[in-house]
């Protein structure tokens, strides 16, 4: 398995550098000068043009590209061009609240896909099944903000018990937990339709196979038979599908962070688009591609743990 690891890490070096590449030319066409940015609207010509050649602006977009990776080699991320502060530390202040995030959304959405998916296949063209599936298809099809906004309208506005601007606390208080609420819902809500319905079609395939029928042909109980023996054989598909969904999720936590205000690093990256802020973007680039890249490195794990022949391939 853990040749297997080192297999995938070495494949993901070149997918990150196309992506540092592809971020690098696409701040590029932004139309504010970076230098104008860091230098200030009331900053002199000779001061702009300083600010240009100390950031290396005035060199080749392929010397810039170099250097630029010279310094992500040293751990340099750059200075922000709006607070003067240091990449690296604004990035460290956000990744936490967006990981508590992206954990409160997945605890509920996961189990709760799953569950629905095999409750879905085991009562299959039941009344039960067709309820379930309606709710999947509404899940996949009601766009991420669209399902904020009903939240935050339901629940802030109209019922007002639940906080839904900012981050009110750690997760483990109290507050922290009521102020995460709408954002994991709204997060999550739209990871459990996917979930529920590749659940279905898994277990399906699963409940109709000779391992199934013999198990139950000997007697074993058919909730054995439902978790043991068919759910744990269609987890895989499921496995591959949640691996997508999660790196997806990192785009859609851009969207959620911005409408509840979440102290996040999607919520980073939008503000450092809109201002021209060149080295934030950049960072909040790389870490949004590392984070997909450990995501799906973690799922190939997952492979070899859920069907032992995958780590011996």
């Amino acid at each position: 398995m853990w040749r297997n690891v080192v297999q995938r890490l070495l494949l993901a070096l070149p997918v990150l550098l196309g992506v540092l590449l592809l971020g690098f030319l696409l701040m590029q066409v932004v139309p504010n000068d970076p230098a104008v940015v860091r230098a200030g609207p009331t900053a002199t010509v000779e001061v702009i043009e300083a600010i240009r050649r100390d950031l290396g602006l005035d060199k080749p977009l392929a010397v810039q590209f170099g250097l630029y990776l010279s310094r992500l080699l040293r751990g340099d991320l750059g200075i922000s061009n709006i607070n003067n502060m240091p990449v690296a530390t604004e990035l460290g202040n956000t990744v936490g609240p967006t990981l508590e995030l992206m954990v409160a959304s997945l605890v509920w959405s996961i189990p709760l896909g799953i569950a629905m998916g095999t409750v879905s296949a085991y009562r299959r063209h039941s009344w039960i099944d067709r309820i379930i599936m309606a709710v999947s298809v509404a899940g996949v099809s009601v766009p991420v903000f669209l399902l904020g906004l009903g939240l935050v309208w339901l629940f802030g506005f109209y019922w007002q018990v639940l906080p839904f601007t900012g981050r009110t606390g750690p997760i483990w208080t109290l507050e922290g937990l009521a102020g995460i609420a709408l954002p994991a819902l709204t997060l999550g809500g739209v990871f459990v339709g996917p979930v529920a319905r590749m659940t279905r079609s898994a277990v399906l395939d699963v409940l109709g196979a000779d391992h199934v029928r013999t198990a139950r042909a000997k007697g074993v109980g058919e909730r054995a038979v439902v978790l043991r023996h068919a759910l744990r054989n269609a987890l895989i598909p499921v496995v591959t599908l949640i691996g997508l969904q999660i790196g997806f999720l990192l785009g859609g936590a851009v969207v959620v962070e911005t409408i509840f205000s979440w102290p996040g690093i999607g919520r980073l990256a939008v503000g450092a688009i809109l201002s021209s802020d060149a080295p934030m973007a950049q960072g909040t680039i790389i870490i949004l591609s590392v984070g997909f890249i450990l995501i799906n490195l973690a799922v190939d794990m997952l492979y070899a743990v859920l069907d032992p022949r995958v780590g011996q391939t």
